[in-house]
């Protein structure tokens, strides 16, 4: 679970269509987390950081925009549920994949099927008279 502390909020006005609500209120929000200064387990420091993800800046910080709803409460919370989505997906690790080898028969039906496409297209050639 993330600390609360450790996040930081920005206000920021929402883009889009909304008319005066938009314009005059700070309704969207910023979220900052820290991934080397949190209180984050190291191995999901290091899954975070080793992630190709366009949200997460070079220095190790991840930059969230929520801005669905009207109240800043709500993307606050949209914002936090969105950081613990992407702490929760390197957090499981992925089953190790143990190589196999293909079974005789399926290699016998694989033969035989491209001996039968072989034979299908070699129909396909000009008709000598």
């Amino acid at each position: 679970m993330i600390d609360p502390n450790e996040v930081e909020f920005t206000a920021i006005r929402a883009q889009g269509p909304g008319g005066q609500n938009v314009n005059k209120v700070s309704s969207a929000v910023h979220l900052r987390f820290d991934i080397v200064g949190s209180s984050l387990p190291e191995h999901i420091k290091e899954r975070l950081l080793a992630m190709r993800d366009q949200r997460i800046t070079k220095d190790g910080v991840v930059v969230l925009k929520a801005q669905q709803s009207r109240s800043q409460e709500a993307n606050k919370e949209e914002a936090l549920r969105r950081l613990q989505e992407l702490v929760d997906s390197v957090a499981v690790l992925p089953a190790a994949r143990r190589p196999t080898r293909p079974t005789r028969s399926s290699q016998r039906k694989r033969l035989d099927g491209k001996s039968k496409d072989g034979e299908r297209k070699q129909l396909r050639g000009k008709v000598s008279l």
